[in-house]
């Protein structure tokens, strides 16, 4: 009777640590998970080169931010980083 409960325990608390919420979307196909990463394209963007960088966005949107009312594109968080620091100025100067 004591190992029944034992087992019991230890299968409650592990179905307990299986609720834990995720920051990562998944989709399941055939049991397995796999992370789905957002993907931006440049219509959904109001800029066509990187604001900070200067590289033409053709290449690949790896993050957006939101300013004024638009959403920007960035080929990376840093380049994104670098924008939020002075965002009215490297508007102005592209």
């Amino acid at each position: 009777m004591r190992k029944l409960l034992i087992v019991c325990a230890i299968m409650i608390a592990a179905a307990c640590n299986n609720n834990k919420p995720s920051d990562t979307k998944t989709e399941s196909s055939d049991s397995t998970m796999k992370a789905v990463k957002a993907k931006y394209t440049l219509n959904m963007v109001d800029n066509k080169i990187d604001l900070s960088c200067g590289m033409p966005l053709t290449a690949g949107i790896e993050d957006t931010c939101h300013y004024n009312g638009k959403v920007y594109g960035f080929c990376s968080k840093e380049c994104k980083d670098e924008f939020v620091k002075n965002p009215a100025g490297a508007i102005r100067e592209k």
